[in-house]
């Protein structure tokens, strides 16, 4: 069995510049981690990597140093008046680094022109390597595993994919058994996984649900999600991006590196004792 790829995920540490996060990947044990080439909202603190020649440069140059692969790009979201073609520069420079899977968002009412743009972004992705990953989230237009599932088996395309994410499929109220049988039937649509951990019970509240997934997560196995059962259902050996935004710990003056070291620590003790 291969060892198992654990990924820092850009939102963990975003105060972090991509030639930082690197660094920090590297000295707390990570062997990928995950290039955010695009915010995921106007507001977000952001590093112009698609802009930035030289901040690409130097991001190469410390993956060199290092050996920390790419894993991941995001954001891309497919929206009402999205053009997919609008796409390839974003698909080139996640090539040059090397990242293998993209993470889509669906921001499309129209499930069909949604699932439209879907399979045209993945027939473009797959010139480059890349395989899109439709992630579900409860405030999107792919609110839950099965709309997302429904929506990539449409588009019927070889690399297209389905995220688990481990805070969306809680408070999605997805479930473990649709899951497993999406796993068994094409486990080729599961390439990696967002793994963290999410505390008390569903707010009714979309808006305090999308705060939470921003802001504050919680550490593999400090909070209510049923890890365990979700790891079970996924691929054997599936690729894990640590997505764990504590902002609460950032305000607190925990540095990056320690608020990574704890995420791949505690994330390392859930699989061990699943």
């Amino acid at each position: 069995m291969s060892e198992q790829i654990f990924s820092l995920a850009a939102l963990t540490v975003l105060e972090l510049s991509p030639p930082d996060m690197v660094e920090v990947a590297a000295r707390a044990g990570y062997s990928h981690l995950g290039l955010r080439l695009e915010p995921a909202t106007p507001q977000e603190h952001h590093f112009p990597l698609m802009a930035d020649a030289d901040l690409r440069r130097q991001t190469h140059q410390r993956l060199r140093d290092t050996g920390i692969k790419v894993l991941d790009i995001e954001i891309l979201r497919l929206k009402p008046e999205t053009r997919v073609q609008d796409f390839r520069a974003f698909l080139e420079v996640g090539a040059e680094f090397g990242a293998t899977e993209l993470l889509i968002a669906g921001n499309d009412p129209d499930e069909a022109r949604l699932g439209d743009n879907f399979a045209a972004l993945c027939v473009m992705a797959e010139a480059f390597g890349i395989h899109p990953h439709l992630e579900f989230m409860p405030w999107t237009d792919a609110r839950d595993l099965s709309q997302a599932w429904r929506i990539v088996e449409r588009a019927a395309r070889p690399n297209g994919g389905v995220l688990i994410d481990a805070f969306h499929f809680n408070r999605s109220a997805s479930s473990l058994e649709e899951l497993a049988a999406a796993t068994v039937l094409a486990p080729q649509r599961f390439r990696y996984a967002q793994l963290c951990d999410v505390a008390g019970p569903r707010p009714d509240d979309m808006d305090e649900i999308l705060r939470q997934a921003r802001n504050e997560r919680r550490f593999p196995g400090d909070g209510d999600c049923d890890l365990r059962g979700l790891l079970r259902a996924l691929p054997d050996n599936i690729p894990l991006s640590l997505e764990i935004p504590t902002r609460q710990l950032l305000e607190q003056g925990v540095s990056a590196f320690d608020r990574a070291k704890t995420a791949i620590d505690k994330a390392r003790h859930v699989l061990q004792n699943r």
